[in-house]
């Protein structure tokens, strides 16, 4: 079957407009990646993605991934080293949990806003931005192959 049939109906501009705003609050950045293949191991996959797209080198170690793959039916959200020494596991875990449930109900839409919404607020609060900072960076959410 075509990866199209198991794409869920995401309305992108929404998910920008959570990405800017999130963003806009914190000195960290937050992306979200959908895949069009299987994978085996979202969280592993999300990791390889992370690097490939280098949000390992920013100054504090602050970047979010929001990771899915349809065709899978799975997803991952992944924080970098200086995000998750300051929530620890139980964040992510009740993070994926709640988007989980909105998936579950087809809320693709809600659920990515609410899980770039909640890592925005402890980027924010972490990693507050500074007026060195200048604007938010440029807001990504993007299929690959």
């Amino acid at each position: 079957m075509h990866w199209r049939l198991y794409m869920p109906r995401i309305d992108h501009e929404r998910v920008l407009a959570a990405i800017r705003g999130a963003e806009a609050k914190t000195s960290g950045e937050i992306r979200v990646l959908i895949v069009r293949h299987k994978v085996l191991d979202p969280v592993a996959a999300a990791k390889a993605y992370f690097g490939r797209m280098g949000m390992e080198k920013s100054r504090h170690r602050n970047g979010v991934l929001i990771f899915l793959a349809p065709l899978s039916r799975s997803f991952a959200v992944i924080g970098d080293s200086g995000i998750h020494e300051k929530c620890g596991d139980s964040f992510w875990v009740d993070l994926a949990a709640a988007m989980g449930a909105r998936f579950r109900q087809k809320a693709f839409t809600d659920g990515l806003v609410h899980g770039i919404e909640r890592a925005g607020e402890l980027l924010a609060g972490a990693f507050p931005r500074a007026t060195a900072d200048g604007a938010a960076g440029k807001a990504t959410a993007e299929e690959v192959d």
